[in-house]
């Protein structure tokens, strides 16, 4: 009641108050980010071990249960380990703890990666670390496609021309794309040449090996002018690698054409991608970091036309999987919601009250009390995601029967003859204890949801918090 009694006596500060928030509001709109689903600070560093050619149990057992073992022994914070061995491949994910400081975290795993890698087989290559946490999700993809390009070239384009413009945008993480081929300069055998002239494949490997070297030389002075010297002895051109010898048998030379080719090709395609029946390359851009999902995929459509300027002739680029469009609808859905309650509530008041003050009053306070909601969520640092946008929904229906109430029984007062301030004390007071137990009551059945732990919590405390702060300022 005393807030009752205040806002009589100082009515002009309460329509300061109200004012803030029509202009607070929008701003924590504007300013929270917008995404998917809520921050899941569950972080995750990566380290994917290769070595080409090892079978899935030799990489098991020589490298990955090795490092693993070594892991938990040095690293801190690990909440749990997860591993996948796969031919040529091994891939160690670390999960940390929730509150784990991920950069001190991230140098740890390299250090130890490097030290660990003397111990391994020898050919392991030190290995990709990559860190990310559980809200890193995909949030558009682009579909290359081409009827004149060949499929190395649309993965090519994709890995050299797209990736490192929407590197550009904040926020914005782009793996390696799907589909296609992947250029590699291909050595093809001929075994029967090999067997007639006495070569093995050992010789032709170890011929490329010391002729095609680049060997820093670095400068000659010669009068006043200092040269760079280059001993380069890579080949420039592709089919040069053909003429190198090989080995000298009873006094005849013997080149690499004689019993192989060199051929500008691709690696073994172990993923394919179709699009409408086409082969296509896919290039997904996953959100990573604190930036808005909105944000990231307006960036990205922004840079589809320069992307699109430079691309070959022939390039056919479609959006698609963009998430943007299911956070528009949720925004909307929410926004719909509201605006529905507020006009039939609005509607119910006029035709059975006959107020247009009331009706007034109903059409705005439902606003407020969603719009200090969103401030609310904003200073307690969660985003607009699927799950706050829930709790605002699902308390837009118990707005409308605060405010209702509220305002029917002050009309009721006003009815009996009772002045206005009269009428608003007695009605407020019949009314404030039987709402304060009912918003405890609703309260309190998410105050459990504040002792979820792991993924759980960090999905529906938002909501919880989203439902509270909407009663507490509709209240």
């Amino acid at each position: 009641m005393w807030i009752v009694q205040i806002a009589l006596k100082r009515p002009y500060t309460f329509v300061v108050v109200a004012l803030l928030l029509m202009i607070f509001g929008p701003l924590a709109i504007i300013r929270t980010p917008t995404d998917i689903f809520p921050d899941i600070k569950i972080p995750v560093v990566s380290v994917v071990w290769t070595y080409t050619g090892m079978l899935p149990d030799d990489m098991s057992g020589r490298v990955v249960y090795y490092y693993e073992r070594t892991l938990t022994t040095q690293v801190n914070d690990i909440e749990h380990i997860e591993s996948q061995s796969l031919p040529g491949v091994g891939i160690v994910k670390i999960f940390f703890q929730p509150d784990a400081n991920i950069n001190a975290a991230v140098s740890q795993v390299t250090a130890l990666s490097q030290t660990v890698l003397k111990r391994l087989p020898p050919g392991v290559t030190p290995p990709l670390i990559l860190s990310y946490n559980a809200s890193s999700v995909p949030i558009l993809q682009l579909a290359l496609s081409s009827q004149t390009l060949l499929d190395n070239q649309l993965f090519d384009i994709s890995n050299n021309f797209i990736r490192p413009q929407l590197a550009e945008v904040e926020g914005a993480a782009v793996p390696s794309p799907y589909g296609g081929k992947n250029r590699q300069i291909q050595v093809d055998l001929d075994y029967h040449a090999m067997r007639s002239k006495g070569i093995t494949p050992d010789d032709v490997t170890t011929a490329l090996a010391k002729q095609n070297l680049i060997l820093p030389a670095g400068t000659e002075k010669i009068g006043k002018f200092e040269y760079n010297v280059i001993l380069n002895a890579s080949p420039k051109v592709l089919d040069d690698l053909n003429d190198l010898p090989v080995k000298t048998v009873n006094g005849a030379t013997i080149y690499i054409k004689d019993v192989a080719y060199v051929r500008d090709g691709f690696s073994p395609q172990q993923n394919m991608v179709r699009v409408n029946g086409r082969h296509s390359v896919l290039t997904t851009v996953q959100k990573n970091g604190a930036a808005s999902t909105l944000d990231i995929i307006r960036h990205v459509k922004q840079l589809l036309p320069r992307i699109e300027a430079g691309a070959p002739a022939g390039l056919i680029v479609k959006l698609i999987g963009d998430q943007s469009l299911f956070v528009k609808s949720a925004i909307a859905g929410v926004i719909r919601e509201g605006v529905i309650a507020a006009a039939l509530t609005s509607l119910m008041i006029l035709l059975f009250l006959g107020s247009w003050r009331s009706t007034l009053i109903i059409t705005v306070s439902i606003p407020l009390a969603v719009l200090a909601a969103i401030i609310g969520l904003s200073v307690a640092g969660q985003t607009i995601n699927i799950m706050t946008l829930g709790g605002l929904s699902l308390a837009v229906g118990i707005l409308v029967d605060d405010a209702t109430v509220t305002i029917e029984n002050m009309n009721w007062h006003l009815e009996h003859g009772k002045h206005v301030e009269e009428a608003i004390l007695d009605g407020a007071s019949q009314i404030v204890v039987p709402a304060f137990v009912s918003l405890l009551s609703i309260c309190i059945v998410f105050v459990p949801m504040f002792f979820l732990t792991g993924v759980p919590k960090y999905l529906f405390v938002p909501l919880a918090e989203a439902v509270i702060f909407s009663m507490v300022a509709s209240f």
